[in-house]
């Protein structure tokens, strides 16, 4: 192969581009946002290679064979950059053929704004190679906490011209390429060092979107909303799964982001989808800002294209009634009502009292006796109403209930019970400003209140000794969302609105009623398997694709904030630095315990000794993990749902 010289030349006239482009997913399928990435860049690109990382189902392929030229399918080794390694040597001395080679992958968002103006710029500059954005040279290595952070073209998007990829140092860099068995491996072997060798080589190189016309040293993290603004075509997936009190330090809101994105036209569905499969639900939920307020007027619901809606409300005992239908008398719009119950005499009295009402809007009323008090409103749900769920009658459920912490005081459980259903129904403005959400996004599955924080202990400690049931559940059910960390992102009191397909996964399982009443005997009970269900739901509609959101009130949301923000100020007092600096701080330090001399001596050590800490780890954990037993035991025994146990649910 004849190789020629170095000097850098522009893109030529009518030139041929090879794109590279990987993909992973954790289920062996493509996206629908991938298409829509690769499909905007086909005017571009003369051939398209699609590398997959792991495996590929019959419909992803299908998917990719509309949109590439050639599929490579690999084992998940070594990231994307071993994966542009090994298309790099499938198309061998073929690369000759073309005059730019660009190597990108599925970590972002695209076309929002459109790829001909970049490429048409790009394409006029003399230079070796180039990328889309670029990483500032920062004195310390944030990812070794030693040396220098090299200056660096980011190595999602690389496009490297004829002169360079036909040299001996590309050859020579591709084929001593290092093993990458970690995350961090790829960032240091290959990110940080791609542009710093070739630049000590003599290869010019040039950036689209310089990260010094910015005010931050990373743009495409911290500033993706004045990047598409200038007219960059893509948006990075790490601001919205990325740490919380990282971005918060930076003060990167998603959710202006996200109003952008979609104002420039990008199908923002496609977003929410991949979002909503591959992310924590708490950190989505954070990272987008995806908390809605909702004002007690109609800010836009469309009554000319009305939701089929069932309300399905839970009541044991008739006297609490008035509660359910205090909220339900809000709702503004016609509705078919299903009130569950569990014996004859309560639903006689049920049906009196809504009788009583005359209901203005409610197009039918049935009321039903479920034969099982086990499982309470879950199962009354799943299974008493399990035929509403899956007639496709509906278009919105409305799932209430009048159950209320019984070993909590008399105002703990009249806050629970304004906070969970004032937040769903508090007015028919509000209502219909709801109902609008689920119009302007069809992706949305369900909305429901955020964890209550005031009157209960759950942050910190919400999956309790949930989460291995819920894991064996999602193993169960194929879901593969990734959990939350030690509080998930649910309905913990109950109570949500949601689209009865976006509960498939949950609905088909088609439990029975003895599932909720399973003997205490290592197994869970009947209580336990309705508060899995919970924290289930924002997982399960994930699966399918569909986002979730929480809600407030706006009376709700000020008396929330306000109580938020003064707990957070009387916990910022000892630990130092910013909330991030102040987690990672107490993380650092580990379970306290009771506070005793144990734990206070080994929160010592670990903060001041790690090394330490990590050698008498083996020997400690057993006995850590005997006392947080015996605590939890004792904290039951005192009180059935405290702090970790959660009362919320009862």
């Amino acid at each position: 192969m004849t190789v020629p010289g170095q000097q850098p030349e522009r893109f030529p006239t009518g030139g041929k581009r090879l794109v590279i482009y990987v993909v992973y997913d954790r289920r062996g399928g493509v996206e629908e946002f991938v298409r829509y990435a690769l499909d905007g860049m086909r005017e571009d690109a003369t051939h398209i290679i699609a590398v997959v990382n792991g495996s590929l189902d019959a419909e992803g392929r299908a998917l990719l064979e509309g949109v590439t030229d050639e599929i490579l399918v690999r084992s998940n080794e070594g990231f994307d950059i071993w994966a542009h390694k090994e298309a790099l040597d499938h198309v061998g001395d073929r690369i000759g053929e073309f005059d730019e080679v660009l190597l990108t992958n599925d970590t972002w968002f695209g076309p929002v704004r459109p790829y001909g103006p970049v490429f048409e710029r790009m394409n006029e500059r003399a230079v070796h190679f180039w990328g889309m954005t670029d990483h500032e040279w920062e004195p310390l290595n944030k990812f070794t906490n030693e040396g220098e952070l090299p200056y660096h073209l980011q190595s999602f998007w690389i496009a490297v011209r004829k002169e360079m990829f036909l040299s001996p140092e590309w050859q020579s860099y591709w084929r001593e390429l290092p093993p990458m068995p970690s995350y961090f491996d790829a960032v240091l072997k290959h990110e940080t060092q791609f542009t710093q060798h070739f630049d000590n080589h003599g290869y010019s190189h040039s950036v689209a979107f310089a990260s010094a016309d910015y005010p931050t040293e990373h743009p495409a993290l911290f500033n993706p909303d004045l990047l598409i603004a200038d007219g960059c075509p893509l948006v990075k997936r790490r601001p919205f799964f990325h740490y919380p009190p990282f971005l918060d330090r930076h003060a990167v809101t998603g959710r202006r982001v996200i109003s952008d994105i979609a104002g420039y036209g990008y199908p923002i569905e496609l977003m929410w989808s991949n979002l909503a499969r591959n992310v924590q639900p708490k950190t989505l939920n954070t990272d987008a800002g995806m908390l809605e307020v909702l004002p007690d007027v109609d800010t836009g619901y469309d009554r000319g294209l009305p939701f089929r809606i069932a309300v399905i409300a839970h009541c044991a005992d008739p006297r609490t009634v008035a509660h359910l239908l205090d909220r339900i008398v809000q709702i503004p719009v016609g509705f078919d009502l299903f009130v569950t119950t569990t014996g004859e005499t309560a639903a006689s009295r049920l049906r009196d009292a809504v009788d009583e009402r005359h209901i203005e809007h409610v197009d039918s009323v049935d009321i039903r006796v479920v034969p099982s008090k086990h499982g309470r409103d879950m199962s009354a749900f799943f299974v008493g109403c399990g035929d509403v769920l899956r007639s496709e009658k509906y278009d919105l459920v409305v799932k209430i209930h009048t159950r209320a912490p019984r070993k909590r005081g008399a105002n703990i459980a009249r806050y629970f019970r304004r906070y969970q259903l004032e937040n769903l129904l508090s007015s028919p403005g509000q209502f219909a400003s709801l109902l609008a959400l689920f119009q302007r996004e069809p992706g949305l599955g369900a909305v429901f209140p955020p964890m209550m924080h005031i009157g209960y202990a759950v942050a910190g400690r919400g999956w309790s000794h949930y989460r291995e049931p819920a894991e064996e559940m999602c193993k169960r059910l194929g879901i593969r969302v990734p959990f939350d960390g030690t509080t998930p992102l649910a309905p913990m009191g109950g109570m949500w609105i949601g689209r009865p397909e976006a509960l498939r996964l949950l609905v088909e399982e088609q439990l029975e009623y003895g599932d909720y009443a399973v003997p205490k005997n290592g197994k869970l009970t009947g209580a336990d398997l309705a508060r899995v269900q919970e924290r289930m739901v924002p997982l399960a509609l994930g699966e399918l694709g569909y986002h979730t959101r929480t809600v407030l009130n706006q009376e709700h949301a000020g008396i929330a904030y306000a109580n938020l923000a003064y707990k957070l100020d009387q916990l910022s007092i000892t630990p130092p630095g910013y909330p991030l600096e102040q987690i990672q701080w107490l993380h650092r330090a580990g379970w306290a315990g009771a506070g005793g001399i144990v734990a206070m001596t080994r929160m010592y050590v670990r903060l001041n000794h790690p090394k330490a800490a990590a050698r008498l780890a083996p020997v400690a954990r057993p006995f850590v993990s005997a006392a947080r037993i015996g605590m939890h035991a004792l904290r039951t025994a005192r009180q059935r749902g405290r702090g970790a146990e959660s009362e919320v649910q009862q």
